[in-house]
């Protein structure tokens, strides 16, 4: 079995060696880059599998590598998890708006890092498939798009079209975060008339019907929601 290839871009040399290592040592291939002009010519090169991407960097900063990627028809189905220094959520926000999948905080729990890997690429490997899919079945939750209903424990209940649009949108990605700007956008709609801030309505009146599994869709403080991947 091919095994998957990991781009690191990290200015911090014992930072770098700590990925290089504890990545390889998953069996992981890697290689790795300490500046963001080099590493957008790394990914291009190497076509990795994904991309572990620090936002602080000399010269060209995470960000606007991330933009680079995901704004190139080659690169931007590469899976980038963001690493960033605490207090950084307007550059998190950010980044995940122009296409990030997920972020670790620095300083960082190696297990938790590679458990962040791995889930962005078990989840690029079944995207297409989670995405079409129109029955989601999860724990006692069963949502149905083309009938466009939901049950919970057997019960049906009654959901908006936006409420569902927004449930149906986020179980169809679990393990992602997505920006409230994003959820407008992708479930509201651009032309909306309504503020970032009415998802956070949405969601609490979502949580409300789903009762016991409400904590299924969980708040990602400073950024957005995500519905809770199965393996967590």
């Amino acid at each position: 079995m091919k095994r998957p290839k990991i781009v690191v871009i990290e200015d911090e040399p014992d930072i770098r060696e700590l990925l290089e290592y504890n990545l390889a040592r998953e069996g992981f291939r890697v290689h790795s880059t300490r500046d963001g002009e080099e590493g957008l010519s790394l990914v291009k090169r190497e076509d990795p599998d994904a991309v572990l991407l620090d936002l602080m960097l000399p010269g060209l900063d995470g960000i606007e590598v991330c933009r680079k990627l995901k704004s190139d028809p080659l690169t931007r189905a590469i899976p980038i998890v963001m690493v960033t220094a605490k207090g950084e959520e307007s550059d998190i926000v950010l980044g995940l708006g122009i296409g990030a999948d997920d972020y670790v905080a620095k300083p960082f729990s190696i297990k938790e890092l590679i458990a962040r890997v791995k889930a962005v690429l078990r989840r690029g490997a079944l995207k297409e498939e989670r995405t079409d899919r129109e029955r989601i079945v999860r724990d006692g939750v069963v949502i149905d798009a083309g009938c466009h209903t939901v049950r919970v424990d057997g019960k049906s209940l009654t959901f908006t079209a936006t409420q569902f649009r927004l449930l149906h949108f986020l179980a169809s990605h679990p393990g992602r975060v997505f920006t409230r700007d994003q959820l407008l956008s992708r479930v509201i709609g651009e032309d909306a008339l309504v503020v970032d801030r009415n998802i956070d309505v949405h969601v609490r009146a979502i949580r409300k019907k789903l009762v016991s599994y409400r904590d299924l869709i969980e708040t990602i403080r400073g950024v957005g929601y995500r519905f809770q991947d199965e393996d967590e």
